[in-house]
């Protein structure tokens, strides 16, 4: 399955150029990228028309009939469907910071059609989960019908926000016996997300996904796995230092690596890993030799 989901691990304000078709004296004219805040507001207008011009199979939810997968579709409210609860009716929604300009914020909606009975993730977690993601006109840009493990820092923003609103399963994997596997009482939703938290003007270049394209994305969430991307023993939801819910902009030493992908956070020439303890239950502390209040992970002259 190829994975079409990026970001970076530090915030990098950069100037983006998109090249139209509009012939200069060199061939080409470059437009800059539109302001993110009259985007944000213009993606929140065209959600929220789709969410009240469309609806979800929420009647086979209701009734599952034989062999249903619990996938969610969506289809316009008209003609024989017009009777149809919209989907702006059945939504929730949070407040979620941009990550380029943090001026920025977007009502983030999502569709909670089962929460889960598991465990659910935080921001910097890995899942295990099934989705599919598609456009506003309801083509499809990627899927996985089976199971697939995804890092939460390195999908879109809006998706990792998303799923922390869910809960995974709380039996599974069941070995089926054919190669599959199977979970129960898993977590399904949906989400819909404002270009600004998907791919903005950067779309992968080998997608049918335009550029500030307002993205949805159904899936079913099976697993959730504590996030410790750099192995130091510090789980990566501890290491968002400011506690923003963020993990991009938490740089404690100010190196070239954020925190949650830093094995030594202060660059003091120690590991984080030796500068902290871990007994044999797994339960970790956070020595602070100078007690001046910074643990000695953090501290570079502790």
């Amino acid at each position: 399955m190829k994975k079409i989901f990026f970001t970076f691990f530090s915030v990098i304000v950069t100037i983006i150029i998109i090249v139209s078709c509009n012939k200069k004296d060199d061939g080409l004219t470059s437009v800059p990228p539109r302001d993110r805040g009259e985007e944000a507001i213009a993606a929140t207008q065209e959600i929220e028309a789709y969410l009240q011009t469309h609806f979800y199979n929420y009647e086979e939810f209701e009734n599952p009939p034989a062999n249903f997968d619990y996938v969610i579709k969506f289809d316009t409210i008209a003609g024989a469907n017009s009777n149809k609860t919209p989907l702006i009716n059945q939504v929730s929604s949070k407040i979620v910071t941009d990550r380029v300009d943090q001026d920025v914020t977007y009502k983030l909606y999502y569709l909670k059609v089962r929460q889960g009975e598991g465990e659910s993730p935080d921001f910097p977690d890995i899942t295990v989960l099934s989705y599919e993601g598609r456009l506003l006109n309801n083509e499809l840009f990627d899927i996985s019908v089976n199971p697939v493990r995804f890092d939460l820092t390195q999908i879109v923003n809006g998706l990792q926000d998303g799923l922390t609103e869910f809960s995974a399963a709380n039996v599974g994997p069941i070995d089926n016996g054919d190669g599959t596997v199977s979970y129960e009482n898993y977590g399904v939703g949906a989400v819909f997300i404002p270009s600004g938290l998907a791919y903005f003007v950067e779309p992968p270049p080998t997608s049918n996904i335009p550029v500030y394209a307002q993205l949805i994305f159904t899936f079913r969430l099976y697993e959730r796995e504590i996030g410790d991307q750099d192995n130091d023993g510090v789980i990566s939801v501890l290491e968002d230092v400011n506690g923003n819910g963020i993990e991009e902009d938490d740089n404690t030493d100010g190196d070239f690596l954020v925190n949650f992908v830093d094995p030594d956070d202060d660059n003091d020439g120690k590991p984080t890993r030796d500068e902290i303890l871990i007994d044999n239950e797994g339960n970790v502390t956070f020595p602070d030799s100078d007690d001046d209040g910074t643990p000695d992970y953090l501290d570079s002259d502790s």
